[in-house]
């Protein structure tokens, strides 16, 4: 799994636990933890911190839009990868293990993430 689908599903996992009030304490200040460092990363983007309240309000929204915010952005360091991790560790279930492959997106154009695009491009 790539680091931003790791962190989409970390937050949706995290933020379906919270709200039925059986998460421990661990869970919700790991929760804590890895919302306050995307925060901070993505400080700068306003659409990418709105798609995170919605998953907050709405933990069944799919999590597409926001991993391609992720990836956009560059929001996805080593440090909120592993909050990420440790999350869903504590949550239990879900499968933590680091990705076979590495994409490196740094200087692509025209990327799309998800199902069901639509893309037309013009370069020049």
């Amino acid at each position: 799994m790539d680091p931003a689908t790791l962190v989409a599903q970390a937050l949706a996992t995290g933020a379906s636990a919270g709200l039925t009030g059986a998460a421990s304490s661990a869970v919700s200040d790991a929760y804590r933890a890895l919302r306050r460092a995307l925060l901070a990363r993505l400080s700068g983007s306003p659409r990418a911190l709105e798609r995170i309240q919605v998953l907050e309000r709405q933990p069944g929204t799919p999590t597409g839009e926001l991993v391609r915010e992720f990836v956009v952005t560059d929001a996805v360091d080593a440090h909120v990868e592993e909050l990420a991790r440790h999350l869903l560790a504590l949550i239990g279930g879900a499968d933590t293990r680091p990705a076979r492959h590495g994409i490196d997106l740094s200087s692509a154009r025209g990327v799309q993430i998800g199902d069901g695009n639509t893309q037309h491009n013009t370069f020049g």
